[in-house]
C-alpha cells in the first residue's frame, strides 16, 4: 500500500456538496455530510473554488525528523497541498449549516460563556428528567462554535495567557464532564456541536496560531463523537490542520498532551487508530470518500499519533504501554512494499507506515526483519552459486547454507573458528552438525547448539559474564584481556538467533539492548565509538540494585557529603584479586564528592560502569550482532522489541498453548492429557515458566505467540513411577500415564522444579 500527495489542483478532501449537506439538514440526521461523489462538474467547480482563499495552512518543509520516524516532525506527505475547491465546499457547508443571524456574527466573550462553566452542568441534570434540552443545545452550541468560545468556556483562566508547555491551562475536569455528557444528549445538540467544530475549523488565519487556537486544538482531539465513523470527514479536517502545525506549536501539543488523564489519553489514541484501521478496511467503504480523493487521512492521524507518541516517551513511567501505539491492522498490509518504499524514499516524496515505527507490532516487524534477512541470505547464496559456476566448477547444494561442524569437547573455540572463518556466509541459513555424530539438522541439533553455547558462555566460571542475583541477570565483565573475540561470537549468536527464529534464554537486563541500537547502523568510520548511550540511575538499579541504591542515598543524604562520605571521584574494581583504581575525570583522586558535584558523581560512575569500563567488551559484542544483523530494519525497532525477539515475550498464555499442542500416542481426549491441562491452567505464573523452560529450555514465548512453539506431548511407555523427561531441542514433553490427578501434579512439579535451567546459575 502507497500513500501518495495527490497533484495540485485535484479534490483531494472529499469534502460534501452544499446541496447533500441541506438535504442532510433538512432530514434532520445528526450524522454529518457525506463525501463528495466523483461528478463531471468538477472542472466547473474548480474553477470557482479557485477563486477562495486557501484558509488550511500547508505544512512546513520537513523539520529533520529521526532516522527511522522515531520523532514526530518529519515530512509528510499530502499534508498541506489543499484543493481550493475542497475547502470552498467546505466552506458553503459551514455557510448553509448556520441559522441567518448567526452567519455573520463576531466571536466575542460573553457574561453567558463565563456562567456555563459553573452553573450550566446543572442543566443537563434538569434537562433528562424534565425532556427539555433547550439550555443545553444553547450550552454546546455556544462552547463549540468557535475557538474562542473553547477557550472561554474550558480555560482555567480566560485572562491569563497560559503561553507555557508546563501548563497548558485547560480545566481538564470540566472537558471531561462536558465530553461523557455529550453522548447521552439527544442527536440535535451532538449536532450542533459537529456544525461549531467545522465553524472552527474554518476560520481564517492571519499569521501563526495563536496558544488558544492550539488549545483548542487539544480540547476537540478529546471529543469522543469522533469514535463514530459518520464523523469522520471531519475528524480528517481536524487532524490534517493539527499536522500541519508548526514543530514549535508541535512542541506545545506535545507537552500539554502528556497532562491528559490516562484514561482520557488512551481514548484519544484508540480513537486515532481506529480512524486508520477503518480508512484502510472499511467496514462500509461507501461511507468514506474513494481513498484515491483522500490520501491525506492515514498520514494525517500517523502524525498526530506520533505527537501522542512523543508524549508518552517524555514520562516515566509512560501514560500508557508502548504496545498500545500498535496497530494490529497494519499486519494485513503489504509490510515489504511499505519497507521497500521508506528504503527508497526516506522521510519524503512518499508516505510510509515505517516512517512512524512506533505503530508498527512487534509481530509486523518480526515479519519484516526475516522477509529482510532471508532476501539478503537469498541474495548471497545466489552469489556463492553464480561464482562457483563461472569457476566451471560443481555446484554442491552446502553453498547456500551456513554450516558449522563443532566437537562437543570443545564447543566455545570450534564455534568462534568456525564463525570468523566463514564471516561471509554469517547470512545464510545456519546448519549445524557435531563432528562424530550421525543425523540431519532439521532445526534440533541448531537449538541445541544455541542451548549448549550459551549454557557455557554465560557459567560464571568462564568469566565473561557477571551474574547479579538481586537482579537475575548478566553483565559484562569488566576484566581486561587480550583477545575480545569471544564477546563478538556472543553478540554473532545473538544475530544468528534473531535471523533463524531461535529464542535464546538470555537475561540481559533493558540498557544492554539501549546500547545495542547506539547506533542501529554501524558507522562507517572505525573510529566512531559504539555501545555508548545514555544511562541513568535507572539503568543501573536494573543490573545492581543494592549499589544504585546507595548512589541514590547519597543524592538524597540531607548531611554533609564531604564530611561523612569522604570520597573522591574515583571508583574502586577489583580484577583477579588485586584493587584497581580508576579517575571518574581529570585528578579525579584529588576532587572531594560535596553537596554540590554529587549529582555530577553519581552520573560519572554510571557512565562508568555501564558505558566505559566495558566499552572494549560491549564493541566486539555489538560488532557481532551486526555482523550477523545490519540491515535498516533495525532502524524500526525499539530496545524492548529486539530483547523480545532474542529472548521472547514473558507474557504467558497457557490456554493458548493448549490450543496449539500436538500430541503424539495420545489423543486431547485421553484422561491423563485432561489431568495434565487441568494442573497446568491452575500453577501459578511461576511454575508456569518452570514448566515452559523445562520444556523448551526458555520461559519466554516467541513474538508469534505458544503457536510457534511447535510445543508436543508424547506419550512415554515407561513406568508410572518415573517423573517427566523433556527434550528442548524439539520442545517436547514426554509424559507417562500417571493413574491420577493428583500423582501427575506431584511428578510434573518435582520435575520442573528440579531440572537445571540454561544461561543462569
Amino acid at each position: 500500500m502507497s500513500l501518495q500527495s495527490p497533484p495540485a489542483g485535484t479534490a483531494t478532501a472529499g469534502l460534501p456538496h452544499s446541496a447533500e449537506l441541506e438535504q442532510e439538514r433538512e432530514q434532520g440526521s445528526a450524522a454529518p455530510p457525506e463525501a463528495e461523489e466523483d461528478g463531471e462538474d468538477e472542472e466547473d467547480e474548480e474553477e470557482e473554488g479557485e477563486k477562495e482563499r486557501d484558509k488550511l495552512p500547508p505544512i512546513p518543509a520537513a523539520c529533520g525528523a529521526a532516522a527511522g520516524g522515531r520523532g514526530f516532525s518529519s515530512h509528510m506527505p499530502g499534508i498541506g497541498k489543499r484543493s481550493k475547491k475542497s475547502v470552498f465546499y467546505f466552506q458553503q457547508f459551514h455557510h448553509n449549516y448556520q441559522p441567518k443571524e448567526r452567519r455573520h456574527r463576531k466571536q466575542k466573550f460573553t457574561h453567558t460563556t463565563c456562567y456555563t462553566k459553573h452553573q450550566k452542568w446543572d442543566d443537563i441534570e434538569k434537562a433528562k428528567s424534565s425532556g427539555d434540552w433547550k439550555a443545553v443545545h444553547d450550552f454546546y452550541s455556544t462552547t463549540f462554535d468557535s475557538f474562542l468560545e473553547i477557550n472561554a468556556v474550558f480555560k482555567v483562566d480566560v485572562n491569563s495567557p497560559f503561553n507555557t508547555t508546563e501548563d497548558s491551562g485547560i480545566n481538564a475536569k470540566f472537558v471531561n464532564v462536558v465530553y461523557d455528557a455529550l453522548l447521552n444528549t439527544p442527536q440535535d445538540v451532538q449536532k450542533s456541536v459537529l456544525k461549531g467544530i467545522i465553524n472552527g475549523l474554518l476560520q481564517e488565519w492571519k499569521g501563526p496560531r495563536t496558544k488558544d487556537d492550539l488549545r483548542a486544538y487539544c480540547i476537540l482531539l478529546q471529543n469522543p463523537q469522533f469514535s463514530n465513523t459518520s464523523t469522520y470527514v471531519i475528524y480528517a479536517h481536524l487532524l490534517r490542520q493539527i499536522a500541519a502545525l508548526t514543530e514549535a506549536d508541535h512542541h506545545f501539543l506535545v507537552h500539554w498532551s502528556k497532562k491528559i488523564s490516562q484514561r482520557r489519553f488512551k481514548q484519544v489514541v484508540d480513537r486515532l487508530l481506529q480512524f486508520i484501521s477503518l480508512r484502510l478496511f472499511p467496514a462500509k467503504p461507501e461511507e468514506f470518500p474513494p481513498m484515491v480523493k483522500c490520501t491525506w487521512w492515514i498520514p494525517s492521524a500517523t502524525k498526530v499519533l506520533a505527537l501522542f507518541n512523543a508524549a508518552n516517551s517524555l514520562i516515566s513511567p509512560p501514560i500508557i504501554s508502548y504496545t498500545d501505539f500498535y496497530n494490529s491492522t497494519l499486519d494485513h498490509i503489504d509490510l515489504m512494499e511499505e519497507y521497500h518504499n521508506w528504503q527508497c524514499y526516506g522521510n519524503s516524496h512518499r508516505f510510509s507506515f515505517c516512517q512512524y515505527p512506533f505503530i508498527i507490532s512487534i509481530a509486523a516487524k518480526k515479519v519484516i526483519i526475516q522477509r529482510d534477512s532471508e532476501q539478503q541470505m537469498i541474495s548471497i547464496a545466489r552469489q556463492s552459486l553464480v561464482d562457483k559456476v563461472s569457476r566451471r566448477q560443481k555446484p554442491d547444494m552446502n553453498m547456500l547454507f551456513l554450516n558449522v561442524k563443532v566437537r562437543r569437547t570443545h564447543l566455545v573455540s570450534d564455534s568462534l573458528d568456525e564463525l570468523t572463518r566463514k564471516r561471509a556466509d554469517l547470512k545464510k541459513k545456519l546448519k549445524v552438525t557435531f563432528v562424530g555424530e550421525a543425523g540431519l539438522d532439521m532445526g534440533g541439533l541448531t537449538k541445541e547448539w544455541f542451548l549448549l553455547l550459551i549454557r557455557q558462555i554465560f557459567h560464571p566460571d568462564y568469566g565473561m559474564f557477571t551474574y547479579h542475583k538481586d537482579s537475575h541477570c548478566h553483565w559484562f565483565s569488566s576484566f581486561k584481556c587480550d583477545n575480545y573475540s569471544e564477546f563478538r561470537l556472543v553478540g554473532a549468536l545473538m544475530g544468528l538467533a534473531v535471523y533463524n527464529s531461535i529464542t535464546l534464554d538470555i537475561r540481559f537486563p533493558p540498557c544492554c539492548y539501549k546500547k545495542l541500537l547506539s547506533p542501529p547502523i554501524v558507522p562507517c568510520d572505525h573510529n566512531t565509538l559504539v555501545g555508548i548511550c545514555d544511562v541513568t540511575l535507572d539503568d543501573l538499579f536494573q543490573i545492581m540494585p543494592e549499589l544504585a541504591h546507595g548512589l541514590s542515598e547519597l543524592l538524597s543524604y540531607e548531611g554533609n557529603v564531604e564530611e561523612d562520605f569522604y570520597s573522591t571521584f574515583q571508583v574502586f574494581q577489583e580484577e583477579f584479586g588485586v584493587i584497581k583504581s580508576y579517575n571518574l575525570k581529570p585528578n579525579g583522586d584529588k576532587i572531594p564528592v560535596t553537596n554540590q558535584n554529587r549529582k555530577e558523581y553519581v552520573q560519572l560512575y554510571v557512565d562508568f560502569l555501564l558505558n566505559k569500563s566495558i566499552y572494549k567488551q560491549f564493541a566486539a559484542f555489538y560488532y557481532g550482532f551486526h555482523s550477523v544483523c545490519a540491515s535498516y530494519a533495525l532502524l524500526l525497532l525499539r530496545p524492548e522489541e529486539v530483547e523480545i525477539l532474542v529472548c521472547g515475550s514473558p507474557e504467558l498464555d497457557m490456554s493458548a498453548l493448549q490450543r496449539s499442542t500436538q500430541y503424539e500416542g495420545y489423543q486431547k481426549t485421553d484422561v491423563t492429557i485432561r489431568y495434565f491441562w487441568d494442573v497446568v491452567l491452575g500453577f501459578s505464573l511461576d511454575l508456569q515458566k518452570k514448566l515452559l523452560h523445562f520444556a523448551t529450555g526458555s520461559d519466554r514465548v516467541p513474538v508469534g505467540g505458544m503457536a510457534d512453539l511447535n510445543f508436543k506431548i508424547s506419550k512415554s511407555e515407561t513406568s508410572t513411577n518415573w517423573l517427566p523427561v523433556a527434550h528442548t531441542c524439539f520442545n517436547q514433553l514426554c509424559l507417562p500415564p500417571y493413574k491420577n490427578k493428583k500423582e501427575l501434579k506431584q511428578k510434573l512439579i518435582i520435575g520442573i522444579s528440579n531440572a537445571e535451567g540454561f544461561g543462569l546459575e
